[in-house]
This record gives C-alpha cells, sequence and structure tokens, in this order.
C-alpha cells in the first residue's frame, strides 16, 4: 500500500498546483478568487466553488491530510514531483505492506510511518 508523507521539519501540505489537479480529478469545479493569504513568508491561493452542491468547506478543507492512501493523491505526487510539495514541505510516497497494521508518526511535521502496536502510560 502507498503512503504520502512529509520528510521534513514543518507539516504536510501539497502545493496550490497539486490541490488545483487533486480537484480535477476528484471532479469539482472550482475558482480562484483574487486574494491570497500569507503563511511563512509565501503567498497561497483562495479557491470558491464553481459548482453547485460543492462549498467554501469543501474547498477549503479537503481532507488529504488525514487520507495519506488517496490514490488521486498519490498520482498527482508521483506525476509532479517535487512541484507537489507545498510550504515547508517535501513530500514522499513509501510502501507499506498490505497486511500490516500502521499509523503517522510525527515531530514538528516530520513524519513517518509505524506499524500499530500495544502502548500504556
Amino acid at each position: 500500500m502507498k503512503v504520502v508523507i512529509n520528510t521534513c521539519f514543518g507539516g504536510f501540505d501539497i502545493s496550490n498546483a497539486a490541490f488545483e489537479e487533486l480537484l480535477r480529478r476528484k471532479g469539482v469545479a472550482y475558482e480562484k478568487t483574487p486574494a491570497k493569504h500569507k503563511f511563512a513568508g509565501n503567498e497561497f491561493d483562495y479557491w470558491k466553488a464553481g459548482q453547485a452542491g460543492v462549498d467554501e468547506a469543501y474547498l477549503s478543507s479537503y481532507d488529504y491530510r488525514n487520507n495519506r492512501t488517496d490514490a488521486d493523491l498519490i498520482a498527482v505526487i508521483e506525476e509532479m514531483g517535487e512541484a507537489s510539495s507545498g510550504c515547508l514541505a517535501d513530500l514522499k510516497i513509501v510502501e507499506v505492506p498490505d497486511d500490516v497494521k500502521w499509523h503517522i508518526d510525527e515531530y514538528d511535521g516530520c513524519e513517518h510511518v509505524a506499524e500499530d502496536h500495544r502502548t500504556w502510560s
């Protein structure tokens, strides 16, 4: 199974171009608004709904961050390479055996895939 992780400090994010390609693959019509917001010195676009039934919340919070095995997300990252990584991110696809129960662990945004096990505290 392929899983997308971020391999540098900062946090998981995809670029504007990767997000637009992901929306296109999902069949979501959208348009950019002229407004931009800044984070860590970088500018990011806003998107707004361009199709009935698709609201701003979907466009701003499409949950690719918590769906790291999404086939469209993986395809976009494989096709775009480094251009798919967002601000402060360095995305990588790792192979995890299908029979392994796993989760993503992170420290300050730098992630790795870990096999599930029991812990107590």
